[in-house]
């Protein structure tokens, strides 16, 4: 790499504040904020909106939508379509 072209890469504590969840990382981002974290050392926090903690994927409350039966509803609703186009 060259010299003098990149940004600093350090510790950064990313927390996630809904769901009272943070983790130690290395990251280029940084920010004014800090924190003291487990190991007595201070460090930048960046607080972001989702996590691994709160998104709905990571745990297992999304909804599974319906899709079965939709279109037989449409047609019961709506008729099916004449001349199959």
């Amino acid at each position: 790499m060259k010299p003098g072209i990149h940004p600093p890469y350090g510790p950064v504590v990313f927390r996630d504040r809904a769901a009272g969840f943070a983790f130690l990382t290395r990251s280029t981002a940084t920010s004014d904020k800090t924190v003291e974290w487990e190991d007595g050392n201070t460090y930048p926090v960046i607080d972001v909106e989702i996590s691994s903690a709160s998104h709905p994927f990571y745990t297992g409350t999304a909804r599974v939508l319906d899709t079965a039966g939709r279109v037989e509803r449409f047609e019961r609703r709506y008729g099916k379509r004449e001349g199959g186009r």
